[in-house]
């Protein structure tokens, strides 16, 4: 597993299908195999929320 720091890699704006409002989604470490999770730090900005979403493997 490699870590990298916040801003090392591009931000990704969270979908619509996932969040209302503007969320920004910065990578924090990728899944390599046989792994299958990886990590990110979510930013909202003022009144941005989570919609309810599911994960492909919960």
């Amino acid at each position: 597993m490699e870590i990298k720091r916040i801003g090392s890699q591009p931000s990704n704006k969270g979908p619509a299908d996932w969040f209302t409002g503007t969320v920004r989604i910065d990578p924090l470490f990728q899944r390599e195999a046989p792994a299958r999770v990886a990590g990110a730090s979510v930013t909202f900005e003022p009144g941005a929320r989570t919609a309810w979403h599911t994960h492909p493997l919960g």
